[in-house]
């Protein structure tokens, strides 16, 4: 079974990392308070540092490649609506926004 461990802003949760899903909408349905506004990638608000298991997770998408700058990318940084859970294996999120 895939885990993965939320990290919001006030609340963190291990739940599965159920393929196909985002990490916000992992967040959002398992009651993590994770920053967002829009969904689209556009907003930014759910930028967010994945410390283990990006392998696990699509490639970045054109959203985020327009949204986070290269040195973000490099650190693990990634929009929670656009990264989603595509293979096996267990992954760490926390939420960072900007503000």
């Amino acid at each position: 079974m895939r885990l993965i461990e939320l990290i919001g802003r006030s609340k963190r949760k291990t739940a599965a990392a159920e393929p196909g899903l985002t990490i916000l909408e992992l967040a959002l349905k398992h009651d993590v308070d994770w920053g967002f506004s829009c969904t689209r990638g556009t907003c930014c608000r759910c930028r967010c540092l994945v410390t283990s298991g990006m392998e696990h997770l699509n490639e970045p998408t054109d959203a985020e490649m327009e949204g986070l700058d290269d040195e973000e990318l490099e650190q693990g940084y990634r929009l929670g609506c656009q990264a989603k859970v595509m293979s096996d294996g267990d992954l760490t999120v926390r939420n960072k926004p900007y503000f």
